[in-house]
C-alpha cells in the first residue's frame, strides 16, 4: 500500500502571514454563478484533518472560500517574476489563483492549500482568472498518476464546477468552468527569489531564505562545499538536489510537464501546476507536450537540462546575499550527479529490481532506452512487461536484465497478472473528458482514478536506496 499517513486533527499554522506584506497581496475570490462539487480528495484531506467535512462545508470553504478556522483571514495572491521559455518576465504573479490556507500534516510538515481558477488578481493582466473544467479534470489525472509513479507532486484536493461559460482559443468554446484547490508542500518558487533579486531587496531575500530553511528543512551541503554554513548556499544545495530528483522522477515516469518555467519551479522540489502535460506514447526524447513549444525547449529528453538551467537562475538570484560565486557554482554543479543517482533509483524501483551499483544500473537504463526506441515501446508497456525482471527479450537489454534480482514481492499484486497497467496517453485523456463534456458522465474518470490508485498500491511507495 502507498504511504498516506492520517492526521489526528486539523492543525492550522498560517506562517506565511508574517511575510505577506511584501510577498503577496490580499484578494477576494470570484463570486461564481453556482458551485457543483465534482471531486473531493478525502485521501489527501485525511492527512491534514479535513476529511470529516460535510459536502456543504467543503463547498463553503473550497467554492465560496470561507476561511478555515484559525487560518488565513483572506486569500493571498503571491508575487513573483520568472523566466518563461528562458525569457525573463517581471509581469507575472498569481493571476488566477491564491494561497488559501496552511496547516500541518501528521508528519509535522507545513502544507498549503492553493487555488487555480479562483478569479482575477492584480497579476491577471488580460486573463479572466478562470479555469476550464477540462483543465481541472486533466490536473486530477496528472496528479493521481504522478503520485502513483513515485513523483513528489501536489495533490488535486478539490474540483468544483462553477457554472460559467469560458472562451479559449485553443479548445472548443464556450466551455465549462471550474475552481480547483491543490494541496502542496508550499508555493515558494524560484521566481519568488528572482523578483526580490530584481528589486535588490536584500533584507526580504534573507527573510525568505530563513523562512524556507525553517519550513522545508534539509541537510547541510557536503563537508567540502564552499560557503557550507551560509543560509543562501544551504538553500541552493537543497533546492538543486530536490529538483534534480524531481527531474529524474519525470523521466522514469515517462512524463512531459510541458512548461518548465522558473515560476513553475517549487523550491520544495514538489512538482505542480499542470497545463499541457503528456505521457509518452513511446520512448522519444524529442516528444513535446505544449503545441507552443516550437523549439522543443521542454521536450521530454531536455527536461533535466531545463530544470538544471532553472537552478542556475536561482543561483543568480541568490548572488544578492551570498559572498562570491564559487559556493553557488559548486551547488549548481551537483545537479548532474544527483540526477544520475536518482534516475537509477526511480528506474529500478519502477522495474521492481534491486540496484546492483550505479554504473551497472545506468547501463541497464541506457539499454532499456535503446530497446524502447528501436521497438517503438512506451514506458508504461515496457515497465509492465519487465516488472521484476520478467520476459527478457532477445538483444542486449534481454541479456542484461536477468543479472538484476527482483525485489521481494515485485509481482505479487494482482495488477501484474493482468494484461497491462493503466496509462494516460492523450487518447485516453480525451476519452475521459468526452464522456464528461457530452454526457456529464463522470464514471470513466472515477474508474481511471481507481485504476491509477491500484497501480500505486501495486508499485508500493518509492523509497531512496542506499548506495
Amino acid at each position: 500500500m502507498q504511504d498516506h499517513p492520517q492526521a489526528e486533527r486539523y492543525r492550522p499554522d498560517p506562517r506565511i502571514a508574517k511575510l505577506a506584506g511584501w510577498l503577496a497581496d490580499p484578494v477576494e475570490a470570484a463570486d461564481f454563478p453556482r458551485r457543483n462539487l465534482r471531486f473531493r480528495n478525502d485521501r489527501a484531506a485525511a492527512t491534514v484533518g479535513l476529511s470529516d467535512l460535510t459536502d456543504e462545508q467543503w463547498v463553503a470553504h473550497f467554492g465560496n472560500f470561507e476561511p478555515l478556522p484559525d487560518n488565513l483571514p483572506q486569500p493571498l495572491a503571491l508575487r513573483y517574476h520568472g523566466h518563461q521559455f528562458q525569457v525573463y518576465n517581471p509581469d507575472i504573479g498569481d493571476g488566477r489563483g491564491f494561497l488559501f490556507a496552511q496547516m500541518r500534516d501528521s508528519r509535522g510538515r507545513l502544507l498549503d492549500l492553493g487555488t487555480k481558477g479562483s478569479g482575477r488578481t492584480p497579476y491577471s493582466r488580460d486573463g479572466d482568472g478562470r479555469l476550464t473544467l477540462k483543465g481541472a479534470v486533466r490536473e486530477i489525472l496528472a496528479t493521481e498518476m504522478l503520485e502513483a509513479l513515485g513523483v513528489n507532486t501536489s495533490k488535486t484536493f478539490s474540483v468544483i464546477e462553477t457554472g460559467e461559460e469560458l472562451w479559449r482559443g485553443d479548445e472548443p468554446s464556450p466551455t465549462r468552468s471550474a475552481v480547483l484547490v491543490r494541496l502542496s508542500h508550499g508555493h515558494i518558487r524560484i521566481g519568488t527569489f528572482q523578483r526580490l533579486s530584481a528589486y535588490e531587496d536584500r533584507d526580504h531575500m534573507a527573510a525568505l531564505i530563513d523562512y524556507c530553511l525553517e519550513t522545508y528543512p534539509g541537510p547541510l551541503p557536503p563537508e567540502d562545499a564552499p560557503g557550507r554554513y551560509e543560509p543562501g548556499v544551504i538553500l541552493l544545495h537543497q533546492v538543486v538536489e530536490r529538483l534534480a530528483r524531481m527531474s529524474a522522477s519525470y523521466m522514469a515516469a515517462g512524463f512531459v510537464h510541458g512548461v518548465l518555467n522558473t515560476d513553475n519551479m517549487n523550491i520544495s522540489g514538489e512538482s505542480f501546476d499542470y497545463g499541457p502535460w503528456r505521457w509518452l506514447p513511446k520512448w522519444d526524447p524529442a516528444f513535446t507536450a505544449a503545441y507552443f513549444d516550437h523549439s522543443g525547449l521542454y521536450a521530454f529528453g531536455r527536461q533535466p537540462a531545463a530544470i538544471h538551467w532553472n537552478c542556475a537562475q536561482l543561483a543568480v538570484a541568490l548572488r544578492l546575499v551570498v559572498s562570491g560565486d564559487d559556493p553557488l557554482v559548486a551547488a549548481v554543479d551537483r545537479f548532474s550527479g544527483v540526477y544520475r543517482e536518482a534516475m537509477a533509483e526511480h528506474f529500478l524501483w519502477r522495474l521492481g529490481l534491486v540496484p546492483r551499483g550505479i554504473e551497472e544500473d545506468v547501463k541497464l537504463i541506457g539499454t532499456s532506452e535503446v530497446h524502447m526506441r528501436e521497438n517503438g515501446i512506451g514506458p508504461d508497456a515496457f515497465f509492465f512487461a519487465h516488472r521484476g525482471g520478467r520476459e527478457a527479450p532477445a538483444g542486449e537489454f534481454g541479456n542484461l536484465l536477468p543479472q538484476w534480482e527482483p525485489v521481494d514481492g515485485a509481482t505479487d499484486h494482482s495488477l501484474w497478472s493482468g494484461d497491462s497497467a493503466p496509462s494516460l496517453v492523450i487518447d485516453e485523456v480525451e476519452r475521459i473528458w468526452s464522456s464528461i463534456d457530452k454526457h456529464d458522465d463522470w464514471s470513466a474518470l472515477n474508474q481511471k482514478i481507481a485504476e491509477i490508485r491500484d497501480l500505486g498500491a501495486a508499485l508500493g511507495p518509492f523509497a531512496r536506496t542506499s548506495r
